[in-house]
Formats: C-alpha cells, sequence, structure tokens
C-alpha cells in the first residue's frame, strides 16, 4: 500500500519514463539479441544504425545495476524538477538533454573514426569494425541533465553519496560528477562508460535551464 502511494506521487512524465524503461529492460532480458539490435543507438555509419535508435537508446539498460541506478537517480531528482519546471517543460528537458548526449557522443566517435581512417595500422580497420558494432545505451545522458537541472535550482541542497559516505552541496556534487566523467571520458581509464555521452547531458541541461531563467520561464506556470 505505500509503496503504491508513492507511486501515484511521482509526477506523470517521471513515472511515465521509469514504466517504459521498466517495460525495455524486461523485453531484453526476453530477447537482448533483437532489443539491442534495433532499439540500441548504433554510430550512423554502421550498418544496424536506424533513425529511431537516438530516442530509444534512452529507455534500454545493459543490466540490472545500470537500470536500478538510472531509475533511482530519476525518481529522487526527476520528481523535484518536474514539480518545479512542469510537465511539460520536464519532458522537453529530459529528450532534449538524452539528445545532447547522443550528439556530443557521435561527435567524439566520428573523430575517432577521423583518426582511424588516416592511418594504415591494420588494427585501425579492427577498431573502426568494434566501433561500428558496438552500440550505446542508456538513459543516463538524460539523468545527467536532469542532476544539473536540479543543481541549478538548488544549488545549496545537501547530497550525500552512499559510497563514499560524503555530504555537499548539490552544486559542488554535480560539479565533480561532471569533472569525473571528463577526466575519464579523455584518459579512457574506464572503458564500457559513455562518459561523453554523460557530458553532452550535462551540457545540454545547463544550456537548456540557462535559456529559461533569463528568459524568466523557469519556474512553473
Amino acid at each position: 500500500m505505500a509503496f503504491s502511494q508513492f507511486f501515484q506521487r511521482i509526477p506523470p512524465v517521471t513515472r511515465n519514463i521509469l514504466i517504459i524503461n521498466v517495460i525495455m529492460f524486461v523485453a531484453t532480458l526476453i530477447n537482448d539479441n533483437f532489443m539491442y539490435s534495433l532499439f540500441a543507438m548504433f554510430y550512423p555509419a554502421s550498418p544496424l544504425f536506424r533513425w529511431w535508435q537516438p530516442i530509444t537508446h534512452m529507455f534500454m539498460h545493459g543490466g540490472f545495476w545500470h537500470i536500478l541506478f538510472n531509475m533511482y537517480t530519476l525518481v529522487m531528482f526527476g520528481m523535484v524538477v518536474e514539480q518545479v519546471l512542469g510537465t511539460k517543460k520536464f519532458l522537453i528537458l529530459y529528450f532534449v538533454t538524452g539528445l545532447g548526449a547522443v550528439a556530443l557522443h557521435t561527435g567524439v566517435e566520428w573523430l575517432q573514426v577521423q583518426h582511424l581512417m588516416a592511418t594504415s595500422d591494420p588494427a585501425a580497420q579492427i577498431e573502426y569494425t568494434n566501433l561500428l558494432r558496438t552500440p550505446m545505451v542508456g538513459a543516463s545522458g538524460a539523468i545527467y541533465g536532469v542532476l544539473v537541472a536540479f543543481a541549478m535550482l538548488y544549488p545549496q541542497a545537501r547530497m550525500t553519496l552512499i559510497f563514499p559516505p560524503v555530504t555537499l552541496d548539490a552544486k559542488w556534487m554535480v560539479i565533480i560528477f561532471i569533472g569525473i566523467e571528463l577526466l575519464t571520458g579523455i584518459t579512457g581509464t574506464q572503458l564500457g562508460i559513455a562518459h561523453f555521452a554523460h557530458l553532452g547531458g550535462a551540457l545540454f541541461g545547463f544550456l537548456l535551464v540557462l535559456y529559461w531563467r533569463k528568459r524568466g520561464e523557469l519556474w512553473r506556470r
């Protein structure tokens, strides 16, 4: 009963995004090859790329902990941000930041492709083939956009990590997250994570909220 009441209190966009993600995750558990080949985000030059993937990849996840962390973060911060911005603006925020994540991630991949094409090393062709076959999945880019929006709305709000148990103002916590993503993305120390997608979501979230603030349209009407 308590869970049902809490679930009903989740604002509509946040709640529906959560539901769609769970449905897509269950479908992926049933037939992962089908789901990944159609709905994950592939580099546009890949034969596996489809025009809808920049949208659908936001509802795909690579495992239980991946979706659990993203959906927990969505609910905790999306509830607040949606209540402040309103349903329409929050929906715009979510998809703009998700698409921004795709844009930056794909842009970095394009730079990698240019580098690989400029070398005659046989290993470069293998790396290029792997790039075409490697999909990106997850709501993380849009989630970073939501986190940035929360930090801009409530910069002094206290946030505590589970591990390590550190408590900081929201603005500093998000700045540290972004700094770590930038460092690991540039150095390539954490492979298999789309760091520049996270940065793209954060960047577009910052720009969109800044735009609304400058126009005096930030708070819900």
